[in-house]
């Protein structure tokens, strides 16, 4: 199984993908430099230079793969949704959950775990700092990001997909992302009092929203 997330339909690709395990690991490198540095010095500040010397290549393989900075922080922000996603994936699968609530309490657990433990995610979160449309050119990161949290819900819950379902989930992530956005600024390792108000929004929320779904 490859190291670097799969590409979706409409994001821009590699310059070339790595054909040889050892070019894979050479680019995983660079996406660690890459991530390591967005914490340290921040997204103005960082250069594929500073990518290179910190991955330990020549600045001619950061090239060989990107075409600039913006290009290997959008792959740590789409290796940041594979693991979100991924880890999600297995919370679900690993621990049982009676309502649909605690599955949004562990989606956000997980978000709030993401920002404190893995490097980059905190400055990039999912490309808002950067670019809107990191993920994919057509939509803005929020909604890529509500439509792979619908579809595991869906897949869950086995509730019915619907225009309204999209919107409510749409909006929940939206204001999940504002509040949580709000934990991290008022406290480095999220705020706990308003993580908790986060949850409970979203959850009052979403029960609304998916009571008139199923009416």
């Amino acid at each position: 199984m490859s190291i670097l997330p799969a590409e979706e339909p409409g994001e821009a690709p590699l310059r070339r993908r790595p054909a040889q395990r050892r070019s894979a690991r050479r680019v995983e490198r660079m996406l660690d430099a890459c991530a390591d540095l967005l914490d340290e010095v921040g997204y103005e500040a960082l250069t594929t230079t500073r990518i290179a010397e910190r991955a330990g290549v020549a600045i001619g393989s950061v090239y060989q793969f990107f075409p600039d900075k913006r290009a290997i922080a959008q792959a740590v922000t789409r290796r940041n949704v594979e693991r979100f996603i991924s880890r999600i994936g297995h919370r679900f699968l690993s621990e049982e959950y009676a309502c649909w609530w605690d599955a949004v309490d562990a989606i956000i657990d997980e978000y709030v775990e993401m920002h404190r433990t893995v490097p980059g995610f905190r400055s990039l979160r999912f490309g808002d700092v950067v670019d809107l449309n990191l993920l994919d050119p057509a939509s803005d990161n929020n909604a890529v990001i509500a439509g792979r949290l619908r579809g595991l819900l869906l897949q869950e819950y086995g509730m019915a997909d619907s225009e309204e379902l999209d919107l409510g989930i749409l909006i929940g992530v939206e204001a999940g992302d504002a509040v949580l956005k709000l934990a991290f600024r008022r406290d480095p390792a999220g705020d706990p009092q308003v993580v908790a108000e986060a949850k409970s929004l979203i959850r009052g929320y979403l029960n609304r929203q998916f009571a008139v779904v199923s009416s």
